[in-house]
């Protein structure tokens, strides 16, 4: 899949700029409306959203900031597979603790929005028998 090389190749680059562009190039294209189809899927792969989480833990904000963008996808999806769920779940409080912490330079009601939304959904989520 494109995913897994787009993943390798660009996220888990070694260089700054590739790895923030590319984490910024995949939040414009899975936000667009056009690729729904593609967002589901992505957002469907425990590996994808292994990535997204350390990304999360970059010391750049503009790559944490541009991550949490594709992050909150995985945990808005409404149809999570069970090991998605089992992630977030097992970490919830280290994720929880990361997002509280989360602050961007600019006042931004939008992003505080966004993540009181996604800290929501993590926080009631629990293991579906």
């Amino acid at each position: 899949m494109v995913f897994a090389e787009y993943n390798s190749k660009l996220l888990e680059s070694t260089n700054y700029i590739t790895r923030r562009q590319a984490v910024k190039l995949l939040g414009d294209m899975l936000l667009d409306r056009s690729n729904s189809a593609v967002m589901t899927r992505y957002v469907s792969s425990r590996d994808n959203m292994r990535i997204l989480m350390n990304l999360l833990r970059e010391s750049s904000k503009s790559i944490q900031l541009e991550a949490f963008h594709v992050f909150k996808l995985f945990a808005a999806n409404q149809n999570k597979p069970a090991d998605i769920v089992g992630i977030l779940v097992a970490n919830k409080s280290k994720i929880l603790r990361l997002l509280d912490d989360f602050k961007i330079d600019k006042e931004d009601e939008q992003f505080e929005a966004d993540k009181a939304q996604v800290m929501e959904e993590i926080a009631v989520l629990e293991l579906r028998e």
